[in-house]
Protein backbone atom coordinates (compact mmCIF):
# COMPACT_ATOMS: atom_id res chain seq x y z
CA UNK A 1 0.00 0.00 0.00
CA UNK A 2 0.93 3.64 -0.66
CA UNK A 3 3.15 5.06 2.51
CA UNK A 4 4.19 8.81 2.99
CA UNK A 5 6.84 8.77 6.37
CA UNK A 6 7.81 12.43 7.41
CA UNK A 7 10.89 13.01 9.12
CA UNK A 8 12.49 16.24 10.13
CA UNK A 9 10.64 17.90 12.32
CA UNK A 10 11.72 19.21 16.42
CA UNK A 11 12.16 22.12 18.16
CA UNK A 12 13.98 25.10 17.10
CA UNK A 13 14.73 28.24 18.24
CA UNK A 14 13.02 31.42 16.13
CA UNK A 15 15.64 31.77 13.52
CA UNK A 16 16.75 28.74 13.12
CA UNK A 17 16.43 26.10 10.45
CA UNK A 18 15.12 22.31 9.95
CA UNK A 19 14.93 20.19 7.22
CA UNK A 20 12.02 17.80 6.61
CA UNK A 21 12.03 14.58 4.11
CA UNK A 22 9.00 12.59 3.36
CA UNK A 23 9.75 8.74 1.87
CA UNK A 24 7.19 7.67 -0.30
CA UNK A 25 6.55 3.75 -1.27
CA UNK A 26 4.05 2.18 -3.16
CA UNK A 27 3.41 4.65 -5.62
CA UNK A 28 5.07 6.01 -8.85
CA UNK A 29 6.72 8.56 -7.28
CA UNK A 30 6.90 10.38 -10.57
CA UNK A 31 3.16 10.06 -11.29
CA UNK A 32 2.68 12.59 -8.41
CA UNK A 33 2.60 16.39 -7.54
CA UNK A 34 3.71 16.32 -3.70
CA UNK A 35 3.20 18.55 -1.21
CA UNK A 36 3.32 19.91 2.30
CA UNK A 37 0.71 21.16 4.58
CA UNK A 38 0.55 21.80 8.00
CA UNK A 39 -2.25 22.59 10.76
CA UNK A 40 -1.55 24.51 14.02
CA UNK A 41 -3.77 23.86 17.34
CA UNK A 42 -7.28 25.58 16.51
CA UNK A 43 -6.90 26.17 12.90
CA UNK A 44 -7.13 24.82 9.57
CA UNK A 45 -4.88 22.98 7.46
CA UNK A 46 -3.17 24.78 5.04
CA UNK A 47 -0.72 24.06 2.12
CA UNK A 48 2.17 25.31 2.71
CA UNK A 49 4.74 24.31 -0.29
CA UNK A 50 3.98 21.72 -3.52
CA UNK A 51 6.21 20.69 -6.56
CA UNK A 52 5.28 19.20 -9.48
CA UNK A 53 6.56 15.83 -10.50
CA UNK A 54 9.92 17.34 -12.81
CA UNK A 55 9.90 20.39 -10.07
CA UNK A 56 9.85 22.77 -12.98
CA UNK A 57 6.45 24.03 -10.89
CA UNK A 58 6.31 25.42 -7.33
CA UNK A 59 4.06 26.89 -5.22
CA UNK A 60 4.54 28.42 -1.39
CA UNK A 61 1.97 30.15 0.49
CA UNK A 62 2.93 33.79 0.86
CA UNK A 63 3.54 33.54 4.56
CA UNK A 64 6.68 31.12 4.17
CA UNK A 65 7.88 32.65 0.47
CA UNK A 66 11.47 33.36 0.71
CA UNK A 67 12.26 31.57 3.83
CA UNK A 68 11.10 27.78 2.67
CA UNK A 69 12.22 25.75 -0.06
CA UNK A 70 10.78 22.26 -1.53
CA UNK A 71 12.34 19.89 -3.65
CA UNK A 72 12.54 16.48 -4.54
CA UNK A 73 14.49 13.63 -5.84
CA UNK A 74 12.64 11.04 -7.98
CA UNK A 75 15.67 8.69 -7.51
CA UNK A 76 15.27 8.24 -3.94
CA UNK A 77 11.00 8.98 -4.25
CA UNK A 78 12.05 11.17 -1.57
CA UNK A 79 10.50 14.89 -0.91
CA UNK A 80 12.25 18.14 0.75
CA UNK A 81 11.08 20.93 2.67
CA UNK A 82 13.64 23.44 4.03
CA UNK A 83 12.44 25.76 6.40
CA UNK A 84 14.74 28.58 7.12
CA UNK A 85 14.60 32.08 9.23
CA UNK A 86 11.61 30.17 11.37
CA UNK A 87 9.61 32.27 13.07
CA UNK A 88 6.54 30.94 15.64
CA UNK A 89 3.91 31.11 13.62
CA UNK A 90 5.41 28.28 11.63
CA UNK A 91 4.63 25.58 14.64
CA UNK A 92 2.28 23.25 13.44
CA UNK A 93 2.25 19.63 12.47
CA UNK A 94 3.44 19.11 8.72
CA UNK A 95 1.87 16.92 6.78
CA UNK A 96 3.39 15.17 3.17
CA UNK A 97 0.57 15.07 0.30
CA UNK A 98 0.43 13.14 -2.83
CA UNK A 99 -1.76 14.52 -5.82
CA UNK A 100 -1.89 12.76 -9.02
CA UNK A 101 -2.25 15.46 -11.33
CA UNK A 102 1.08 16.15 -11.51
CA UNK A 103 1.72 19.00 -13.67
CA UNK A 104 -0.35 21.49 -11.41
CA UNK A 105 0.57 22.43 -7.78
CA UNK A 106 -3.34 23.52 -7.50
CA UNK A 107 -3.32 20.29 -4.98
CA UNK A 108 -1.83 23.20 -2.45
CA UNK A 109 -4.85 25.49 -2.75
CA UNK A 110 -7.35 23.10 -2.47
CA UNK A 111 -6.79 19.87 -0.21
CA UNK A 112 -9.76 18.18 -1.99
CA UNK A 113 -7.06 16.54 -4.91
CA UNK A 114 -4.99 15.25 -1.94
CA UNK A 115 -5.18 11.50 -2.88
CA UNK A 116 -2.70 10.42 0.05
CA UNK A 117 -1.77 11.67 3.04
CA UNK A 118 1.41 11.31 5.92
CA UNK A 119 0.97 11.00 9.22
CA UNK A 120 2.68 14.23 10.03
CA UNK A 121 6.04 15.24 11.95
CA UNK A 122 5.57 18.17 14.35
CA UNK A 123 7.68 21.62 14.25
CA UNK A 124 8.14 23.67 17.03
CA UNK A 125 9.36 26.77 16.66
CA UNK A 126 10.33 28.58 20.50
CA UNK A 127 10.52 32.61 20.87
Amino acid sequence: QVQLVESGGGLVQAGGSLRLSCTASGLTFTSYTMGWFRQAPGKGREGVSCITWSGSVTYYTDSVKGRFTVSRDNHKNTLYLQMDSLKPEDSAMYYCAADDMRYTTQMCQNEALVNYWGQGTQVTVSS
